[in-house]
């Protein structure tokens, strides 16, 4: 199965560069896409517990989803997520 997650605080190519390289190292997750310009991810799943551990570890990289409240937290760590991700490219 497919779906999308619109997310928060997603700027650059280096914020989609993280989320690809660390959403991809997750079990039953494959062909993870990063739309910088429309704030969503894009990514294959198995089971719907597979999506929530998706959602749960964007927010844990500082790009929680529209639902969620955007913390100053979340936007201190995406800023780092976004920095990693230019730096690993």
């Amino acid at each position: 199965m497919r779906t999308s997650v619109i997310v928060q605080n997603l700027k650059c190519g280096g914020c989609s560069n993280t989320i690809k390289t660390k959403l991809s190292d997750i079990e039953n997750i494959s062909d993870v896409a990063v739309e910088v310009e429309e704030n969503k991810v894009s990514f294959n799943f198995q089971n719907k517990s597979d999506a929530i551990i998706v959602k749960d570890k964007l927010r844990t990289l500082g790009y929680p989803s529209i639902e969620e409240e955007n913390s100053l937290g979340s936007k201190a760590k995406s800023f780092v997520s976004c920095a990693t991700g230019k730096f690993s490219s």
